[in-house]
């Protein structure tokens, strides 16, 4: 029947240019460019999958010439070339096309958008469902009740959907008024000029107002402004011309029908051949799981054959399975286990919660090393049975941990997330199977035991297909030997925790509110009367109407009085320092004071933080729930915090070592620049060392100054630092900072050399490493935006010495509770902060540890140069340092 009809239409070019500058840039082993084909053909095969379209087109752009040329000569004049990487993939994408047995079409003089028009049109009256997909908003003028435009808005997978609603949700404008809106604001991408001065907002002011161009052209004297009266007088035939020029023409001389649109079969040969041409080994990988299991795959998913077990026995646990430990709490201390399932070669099964922790012949499974578990998140997984004095061991596999060494840019990472990107896709999100916010629920055991049992067997059918993919990018061992182990060791640690003083954090919020009350009565004497401090609307009142002071910045709502403004301000009044103080301690009393109180096991009396091991891009571990890497210590009443934490047992003390300049060592290994390597190789003070290679002074002659500036740029560099940063880290002119950076990399030509070929490297592959061969995907390398490109470019150059330091203090741990276990001491790791490692210690053992922990930390990892640890005990963590 008609009414069943779907038409996809395909702006070729606009896809294409999407493609090419959001993926990196790909090239396979003949050295052909590919990233544009790729990511054509990812959306592709997206659009078919997810519109399952009965007919579908891709119009090309004919060439630089059109109808629209006559009206305006410098028509899209200001375009640049089209870049030779770009041409060159051309023809692959139409190849590509062919194998798909997708029609394709192009007009001469005439414009993709033009045809897709016309096309639209014919569909539209015949009542045919239409769905456009652009990168380009003119075809937004396109939407009607049977056509939707789909725009890709950033890179190759987030899109806008466009009916008649939404937008006018979007812009409060019709389609037609598209139209108009580039009439008066024109299009720089296509040189349409509108009229000068006149943005979006204006432009859809005024549509919303006169309704079209042509009306707001009549009605000049009734636009608000004096001087958009004059720009719209000015321009009245500039902005009729610019509306024609950004007309699609929906009459346009084709000669295909919407017939021969109709969506044939691919001939799976040729489109193997190219992909196996091309190198797109992933989505050969997807074609073949899609050509030949999608449909076995949608009927399992309805049906999947399990067991709900009453008792455990041994004949079905076998020495390799998937085992899932569900709960749906996010803090998973203590957190309720809402279901068990395991999948193995014998079956299937779902074990209720209160039969697996009770029965014995579970529990000696779980806790033998022979039997090896595959699972996802094995850290939460130990942690939730640590709880019930349930041990789990023989962890060989952690699917969690894989997928983020695999993409660590891929933030959404739960079992359902990562199965459907390997094509697994017999699974629901927990969102659609347990609701979400004030409706998240545990649903009736069937459910809940199908949807657990799914997930067991999404991790033992993708386990060797994703551990082949470590083995090809040299990660395995990066898996195996550093990121598995450890989370073992972090779960111990989140179990440990580390005991707080109660009465002495109680004591210091009480201090905090003397010191509070003191400042806000200084603060209410310079100001000569009282107010909100806390309000930005008043505080304005008080620094910009009362003090007179100069408003630097303005928002919708009044006067600015963030920080950065505040600062800027510092030398203008006295009361700026102390409202500034004033911030920083009430935020020290309610995160530090309060939040960590909140938190205090009733039962242990100590925080048990969660240390977060798939989050950051450099390998970094984070820690939450409470986050205790960012307790404040530039500041005293900051510093003062650690006090509260002590060690769990009388006669132990809190032990603390870090690394020193772990990340300028790593550059001096990496860079293998001669000069940082032979001063830390003399244990000469670094920043002392650059301020003589780049004053040309002696080591007498290096003032507090040159060796601050020197400081300041040995760590901006590890960070990409720009002569702006430096600039305003230093409180010198840019001009002095660009020269003070030159002078370095003159200073250091193998870390100027270091800097070049990270970009290079992160160009060519599309993504950087680390010693360890962790790697960092770098999608925006080849961005023509400057400012996202220069972000990457400083990324490349960072993460491998970032990475790399990360890398080396997880080695470390590692090695530490190996050596720990191995001397047979009492001393436990507690915390690791950035560069740092806190344990707790008996008194006794306090000798071993100053022999150990240096020689363990320094030889976690060998470089060129040495590694150097430092260390501090006492009775407290603010003593440990």
């Amino acid at each position: 029947m008609v009414s069943k009809q779907k038409i996809v239409l395909i702006d070729g070019n606009s896809i294409a240019y999407r493609a090419f500058f959001a993926l990196p840039l790909l090239n396979n082993k003949k050295g052909i460019f590919t990233n544009a084909v790729y990511g054509f053909a990812m959306i592709l095969m997206k659009v078919l999958e997810e519109e399952n379209p009965t007919h579908i087109l891709v119009a090309f752009d004919a060439g630089k010439t059109t109808f629209r040329h006559k009206t305006y000569s410098d028509y899209k004049g200001g375009r640049q070339k089209t870049p030779p990487e770009l041409s060159e993939q051309f023809p692959f994408i139409r190849e590509l096309l062919d194998a798909f047995n997708i029609a394709r079409y192009e007009l001469d003089e005439y414009e993709a958008d033009d045809i897709i028009g016309t096309l639209a049109k014919k569909a539209e009256d015949e009542q045919i469902e239409v769905k456009v997909i652009s990168g380009d908003k003119d075809l937004l003028q396109l939407v009607s009740d049977h056509v939707t435009v789909i725009h890709t808005r950033k890179g190759i997978t987030e899109v806008d959907t466009y009916d008649i609603d939404q937008l006018r949700a979007k812009y409060n404008l019709s389609p037609q008024q598209i139209i108009d809106m580039k009439g008066l604001m024109g299009d720089s991408s296509d040189n349409i000029p509108g009229v000068p001065g006149v943005g979006e907002k204006t432009a859809i002011k005024l549509l919303n107002q006169f309704g079209t161009l042509e009306k707001t052209l009549e009605s000049i004297s009734e636009v608000s402004g004096k001087k958009l009266q004059e720009k719209l007088a000015e321009n009245k035939e500039q902005a009729l011309m610019s509306k024609e020029l950004a007309t699609i023409n929906c009459q346009a001389p084709i000669t295909i029908t919407l017939a021969d649109l109709s969506k044939k079969d691919m001939n799976s040969e040729k489109v193997i051949s190219l992909f196996k041409e091309l190198e797109f080994n992933s989505l050969l990988d997807r074609l073949n799981s899609v050509d030949s299991e999608s449909e076995a795959l949608q009927q399992e998913m309805a049906s999947i054959s399990y067991s709900i077990l009453k008792e455990i026995t041994d004949d079905v646990l076998t020495r390799e399975a998937s085992l899932v430990i569900e709960s749906i709490e996010e803090n998973y201390h203590e957190a309720d286990i809402i279901g068990i399932s395991v999948v193995n070669d014998k079956g299937k099964y779902f074990i209720p919660t209160e039969i697996a922790l009770t029965s014995v012949t579970f529990k000696r499974w779980l806790a033998d090393e022979n039997a090896k578990k595959y699972v996802f998140d094995a850290k939460q997984a130990m942690t939730l049975l640590h709880w019930r004095g349930i041990t789990l061991k023989g962890v060989e596999f952690d699917l969690l941990i894989a997928a983020y060494i695999l993409n660590p840019a891929d933030t959404n990472l739960e079992i359902a997330d990562v199965a459907t990107r390997n094509q697994y896709l017999n699974i629901n999100k927990d969102e659609t199977v347990y609701g979400k916010g004030a409706k998240r629920k545990i649903p009736v055991v069937e459910q809940l035991a199908e949807h657990l049992v799914r997930k067991a067997d999404a991790i033992f059918q993708l386990k060797e297909k994703i551990v082949n993919e470590l083995k090809e990018n040299d990660q395995y061992h990066l898996f195996k030997e550093l990121e598995l182990p450890l989370s073992f060791i972090l779960s111990d640690m989140e179990s440990t925790g580390i005991k707080v003083d109660v009465n002495r954090l109680t004591k210091m919020g009480k201090e905090l509110d003397v010191l509070l009350s003191d400042i806000e009565a200084k603060i209410y004497d310079l100001a000569g009367e009282s107010f909100n401090i806390n309000s930005p609307k008043q505080l304005g009142v008080i620094l910009y109407e009362k003090l007179k002071l100069p408003a630097i910045k303005k928002t919708k709502t009044g006067y600015s009085t963030s920080a950065d403004v505040l600062e800027k301000l510092a030398d203008k009044h006295e009361i700026i320092p102390l409202l500034l103080h004033f911030r920083q301690l009430g935020k020290l009393k309610s995160t530090y004071i309060e939040g960590l109180l909140k938190v205090v096991h009733k039962d242990t009396h100590k925080i048990h933080t969660r240390f977060n091991q798939a989050l950051t891009q450099t390998g970094r571990l984070s820690s939450t729930e409470p986050n205790l890497q960012n307790i404040p210590i530039r500041m005293d009443e900051g510093r003062k915090i650690r006090q509260a934490f002590i060690p769990s047992e009388e006669g132990w003390l809190i032990f603390a070592a870090d690394y020193s300049q772990i990340e300028l060592r790593v550059l001096a290994h990496i860079a293998q620049d001669e000069k940082l390597v032979t001063a830390f190789k003399n244990d000469k003070d670094i920043h002392t060392q650059t301020a003589m290679d780049v004053f040309h002074v002696n080591e007498a002659d290096v003032t507090a100054t040159m060796r601050r500036q020197a400081k300041a740029v040995n760590f901006g560099i590890i960070y990409g630092i720009s002569d702006f940063g430096l600039s305003q880290n230093l409180g010198i002119t840019r001009k002095e900072a660009g020269e003070f950076i030159d002078r370095y990399l003159k200073s250091f030509p193998n870390v100027k050399q270091y800097m070049e070929d990270s970009v290079r490297i992160a160009k060519e592959k599309g993504y950087v490493t680390t010693l360890l061969h962790r790697r960092r995907y770098l999608p925006d390398i080849t961005s023509r935006n400057f400012n996202i490109r220069s972000f990457a470019e400083r990324t490349a150059m960072n993460t491998p010495i970032q990475g790399s330091a990360a890398d080396i203090i997880k080695k470390a741990m590692i090695d530490m509770v190996g050596r720990l276990k191995q001397e047979n001491l009492k001393a436990r790791l507690l915390l690791q902060v950035h560069d740092e490692l806190i344990f707790e210690v008996p008194e006794e053992e306090i000798e071993i540890l100053k022999q150990i922990v240096p020689d363990v930390m320094e030889h976690a990892v060998e470089l060129d140069v040495p590694l150097k640890v430092d260390y501090c005990y006492g009775p407290t963590w603010f003593d440990a340092k």
